[in-house]
């Protein structure tokens, strides 16, 4: 570009158009590809393909050697729809799939047919047992007009009319559903307080779910209060919590209760076999029978473990879940490892019960879930040694071995262990170092068992008091009066607790107690069968508040263990009053005082006069 410009026509700065300038100018792909590039970068030049361009009218290129291109990967198709998990996919969506709550279906289902539905419905229960799932199913069965459009309340909603599909997709405009975690305050309720006053925009009623409604402050609960007692025709309240105690009494008195159960884990056990066939997925009996035990009658929980033990199996066994990998995934020890360790404890075998603690904690097993098992087998044990029944048990060899310690072991030994493996439970919770804990308490439930029970215990000692050498008798011994000396020491005793002030233990030593032994810190003793209240914690507590001593107090059933218990402080007065009255009607006088009067009564002096008015009246 010069001074002078060669074509006059034609602006300094704008160049010579090309020869074939329409055929240069770029294509609308050209132009798209520049702008994805422009945004997105460059693609990869291999993987994608040149935009076709418009044949050129241009001299041939020499011939150039071929050169192999890699080979692009091919990219596979988006899937449809992102994977559900199980407990989202087979939510219930009918009440006939809602499964363990067969009460109360029945009574919506008597409600809707009688048209006598409450307003207001709480349904209470630990997780995973279906609330939420039957606050939607209820508002489903309260808006579902029917494949027609013509249909009314019904408890078997058809799922394919317009209300049941926006309800079951959430997006209904007249079912709100609400997170009282999130929506606590006074705030959040006044705008449900303002919006129950308009009807409903396309359905029969407009419902407000409101989920874990525990959370909401007291103030909002105060200020729902009047709307949840008299709501619009057209309202229906559905609350869900998992904590009901926390509920107010003016709310609960204002709303209809369902107590949602836990599900038998025999029923969870079958419902994931069907979920089983349904996904194509093979699964043992015993790993869904682990699964259910392990939900604790949630089947929420049942089905997210489900879902990580069909993740968990191994490819080359066709993603079979087997009991194997269940109890591996969930840190389970071994069924027959289970019963190993309890026949080691049983038998006293220190060392071998040692070996497989560390075997089952090297194969990933808790201590916690070790004495869990442990416990579950003593507790199997024990009910089949009650019932007399049949052992719960999967295989024939745990049957057969569950069965045999029924019949061996003793049901004291059995509780005896209970109680240990318990309180083992509860150190190795709280300890901090679990394993450590474990092998102590296992230890000392292994050495317990050779201890006698205290039943046994006694009769020991009683068994050997008989077998000792009696002591020599001789005239100056008090072993003739030791009875007399045995009362004597124990109107002694009565009367220091009712001068201690404990008038309530003198009362019932005096009128209930028949002494057996009474030693210091010893009190054995009978009762007549026509007393059966629990007196033992009375007596010890006014004796250590007397004698300043722990007081060890046992009751022996009356004729029983061979003792001959004295009679009672109230039995001896009464009868010694009766043998006072029976010398006072044999005496000269009374018998003559009778025959003349022969209505005449013998009347006891109760109230005798002091000491001194006594005398006086003696010696007038």
């Amino acid at each position: 570009m010069g001074d002078s410009p060669d074509n006059p026509d034609r602006l300094p700065w704008e160049s010579d158009p090309a020869p074939d300038s329409e055929e240069a100018l770029p294509s609308a792909a050209e132009l798209e590809q520049a702008g994805q590039e422009a945004l997105f970068g460059a693609p990869d030049s291999a993987s994608t393909p040149a935009p076709a361009e418009k044949p050129v009218d241009k001299p041939a290129p020499a011939p150039t050697p071929p050169v192999s291109a890699p080979a692009a990967t091919p990219v596979p198709d988006a899937p449809a729809q992102p994977y559900r998990v199980l407990a989202r996919k087979y939510r219930p969506q009918t009440f006939s799939e809602l499964i363990g709550q067969e009460p109360m279906v029945r009574t919506l289902a008597n409600a809707i047919a009688r048209d006598r539905l409450a307003h207001a419905f709480l349904m209470t229960g630990v997780r995973g047992v279906g609330k939420t799932s039957t606050a939607r199913l209820i508002a489903k069965a309260l808006n579902c007009i029917g494949p027609d459009g013509t249909g009314g309340p019904t408890i078997d909603p058809c799922g394919v009319c317009e209300p049941c599909v926006a309800i079951a997709e959430g997006r209904h405009i007249d079912v709100i559903e609400m997170d009282a975690a999130s929506h606590t305050g006074v705030d959040d309720v006044r705008e449900i307080i303002e919006a129950v006053r308009y009807s409903a925009v396309s359905a029969r009623y407009k419902i407000y779910i409101v989920d874990e409604v525990h959370m909401l402050s007291r103030n909002a609960f105060n200020a729902l209060l009047k709307t949840l007692e008299e709501p619009p025709a057209h309202v229906k309240f559905l609350f869900a919590t998992t904590e009901v105690e926390k509920l107010p009494v003016t709310v609960l008195s204002r709303t209809q209760r369902f107590d949602l159960r836990r599900i038998p884990a025999e029923m969870l056990q079958e419902h994931f076999g069907q979920i089983c066939i349904k996904e194509g997925v093979e699964a043992d009996a015993e790993a869904l029978s682990i699964i259910a035990n392990a939900a604790e009658g949630s089947v929420r929980d049942g089905l997210s473990i489900l879902d990580q033990a069909i993740a968990h199996a191994d490819m080359d066994s066709a993603g079979r879940v087997t009991a194997e990998r269940v109890r591996s995934m969930l840190g389970l020890a071994d069924k027959s490892a289970q019963r190993r360790l309890l026949a080691h404890l049983l038998a006293g075998e220190g060392k071998e019960l040692l070996a497989g603690i560390d075997e089952q904690y090297a194969l990933g097993v808790e201590p916690l879930a070790m004495l869990r098992s442990l416990m579950d087998i003593v507790h199997r044990v024990t009910v089949a040694q009650v019932s007399g029944g049949e052992v719960d048990a999967l295989s024939g060899e745990e049957r057969a071995q569950l069965g045999e310690w029924a019949a061996a072991i003793p049901p004291a030994q059995l509780h005896r262990l209970w109680q240990l493996l318990l309180k083992g439970y509860d150190e190795v919770r709280q300890a901090p170092d679990p394993l450590v804990s474990a092998r102590m308490a296992l230890l000392r439930a292994l050495h317990a068992q050779e201890l006698p029970d205290p039943g046994r215990l006694a009769r020991l000692i009683e068994d050997a008091a008989t077998r000792a050498p009696a002591a020599p008798a001789s005239d100056s011994s008090p072993a003739a009066d030791a009875p007399a000396a045995t009362a004597i020491q124990w109107e002694d005793l009565v009367a220091k607790v009712e001068a201690g002030g404990q008038h309530l233990a003198a009362g019932i030593m005096r009128l209930q107690i028949r002494p057996i032994a009474v030693e210091d810190g010893l009190l054995r003793y009978s009762r007549a069968a026509l007393f059966r209240d629990d007196i033992a914690p009375t007596l010890r507590e006014a004796l250590a508040a007397i004698t300043g001593k722990r007081w060890l107090l046992e009751e022996v059933p009356d004729g029983e263990g061979g003792h001959e218990a004295a009679p009672s402080i109230a039995e001896r007065e009464e009868a010694a009053q009766q043998s006072a009255e029976t010398e006072a009607r044999a005496h000269p006088l009374v018998q003559a005082a009778f025959a003349a009067f022969p209505g005449a009564e013998i009347i006891a002096d109760r109230d005798k006069p002091p000491v001194g008015l006594q005398e006086w009246r003696q010696k007038a």
